[in-house]
């Protein structure tokens, strides 16, 4: 796949970053080798290889999934605009 001037400015534009004319060549060719490299990924492979969530084998502790209130509904409701009765009030959407 290669990448031309007309999709380096709309790539540019939906990135919404600004480009000057003189340095689309560059990003072009920028955007080119990295397509290439993505390309030679595809090829590589990893039929044998398991996924990875870390480089470094790592056990996370394991808690209960038990849902609770947080035990602070005073802090919690503090960060509401506004609250009635110990809830969130917010306007009605539905008519």
């Amino acid at each position: 796949m290669s990448v031309d001037q007309a999709t380096v400015r709309r790539v540019a534009h939906l990135a919404r970053i600004s480009v000057r004319e003189d340095e689309l060549g560059h990003l072009q060719n920028e955007l080119n080798a990295i397509l290439e490299f993505v390309e030679q990924l595809a090829d590589l492979d990893v039929s044998g290889v398991e996924p990875l969530t870390s480089v470094v084998p790592v056990e996370l502790p394991m808690r209960e999934d038990v849902v609770t209130d947080g035990h602070c509904p005073e802090k919690v409701l503090a960060n509401a605009p506004d609250a009635e009765g110990g809830f969130f009030t917010v306007p009605k959407v539905v008519e």
